[in-house]
């Protein structure tokens, strides 16, 4: 496989296991709309998130670190609003990521922990 193709397979298993831990943590079937950027990641009405802002600025590994700081993983909000992380930062591209030493596989593997500890453990190996 080439390099292209793995980084497409990578983007591709990012965008299906958002949506599927979307569909069964969340009770609803995802689907990804346009809003406004103001409000894009939003949870519940809450203020624009902290780590949008650190990984806007390059920081994603010091977002993360404090988004999972403070999750309950069986709070659907707080599980909600770390899909919406993982999605909005494999959103940035890779060439950013890599300049922020992050990696879409850091992306997969941040999605498969947050499945294994909010219960749903077998749930990403079905989708690979």
């Amino acid at each position: 496989m080439q390099y292209e193709d793995e980084q497409d397979y990578i983007m591709r298993m990012i965008k299906e296991s958002v949506r599927v831990l979307a569909s069964l943590i969340l009770g609803k079937k995802y689907v990804q709309v346009t809003l406004p950027p103001e409000n894009k990641y939003q949870v519940s009405g809450s203020k624009e998130p902290e780590w949008k802002e650190l990984t806007d600025n390059g920081h994603i590994n010091e977002a993360e670190n404090s988004l999972l700081e403070k999750i309950d993983y069986q709070n659907q909000a707080d599980v909600e609003e770390a899909l919406l992380f993982y999605e909005y930062v494999s959103r940035k591209g890779n060439d950013f990521l890599k300049q922020c030493n992050y990696s879409e596989e850091e992306v997969l593997e941040g999605l498969k922990n947050l499945a294994r500890r909010s219960g749903y453990a077998g749930i990403l190996e079905m989708i690979e």
